[in-house]
């Protein structure tokens, strides 16, 4: 699964892109550590099992956060509103960037990897986003990706049922917590930095990208 240091870079390389004008050390770090907040829920996992990629990845959040954010900035107007009187037009630019790293670095990149709990704790249940794209002179335009993992609470396959995942029998390796339940004195603790070929290349490039905005923003 992507590292929080893979989720990081790719929130650099969103805010790089989107904050325009209001780039500057102090709003890319707001972006990155709010996009690296999601990856702690692995903490709320020691307290309530299955609740990793579940607490702080469902989609509620960033939902929520964005409704409360243009309720403040639209609906209670520039006068009133809170976050420009604290930060101007600059926070709120801010705040919706950092909304869109949230969801696409964060929630969005686990959901293509291994999954995460998109509607917790209103609906409990484990989706990811797999398949391919691809055109074949033989079999034309094939994509795969509505194949969701969507179980129903017991499909028949074979004469066996596979169970939908959930909170209840989901759990994702972590350094911080290894398996569910106690573990024995001698487990592994593995605290993954880029697992594949590809991710090192995209956490490469996005703190690259960031590292070179900043270097440009400081001498202008």
């Amino acid at each position: 699964m992507p590292s929080t240091v893979v989720h990081v870079a790719l929130a650099g390389l969103v805010g790089t892109a989107l904050l325009a004008d209001d780039f500057d050390g102090r709003s890319i770090l707001v972006v990155m550590a709010a996009t690296a907040f999601l990856d702690l829920d692995v903490f709320v996992g020691l307290v309530i099992p299955g609740t990793h990629r579940a607490a702080f990845h469902t989609l509620l959040l960033p939902v929520a956060l964005g409704a409360i954010l243009a309720w403040d900035v639209r609906v209670r107007g520039s006068e009133r509103s809170r976050v420009r009187a604290r930060w101007g037009g600059r926070g709120v630019r801010v705040g919706w960037v950092t909304l869109v790293a949230v969801t696409f670095a964060g929630i969005g990149l686990d959901l293509f990897f291994n999954g995460v709990n998109l509607f917790y704790p209103v609906y409990d249940r484990f989706y990811t986003v797999s398949g391919e794209l691809l055109y074949s002179n033989q079999r034309g335009l094939v994509q795969t990706f509505v194949e969701f993992d969507f179980l129903t609470e017991e499909v028949a396959s074979g004469g066996q049922g596979e169970t939908v995942r959930t909170t209840e029998n989901t759990h994702y390796r972590t350094g911080v917590d290894p398996s569910r339940g106690r573990e024995t004195e001698n487990v592994e603790r593995i605290f993954p930095v880029a697992m594949s070929g590809e991710r090192l290349l995209l956490a490469l490039t996005g703190y690259t990208v960031v590292g070179i905005r900043l270097w440009q923003e400081r001498r202008s």
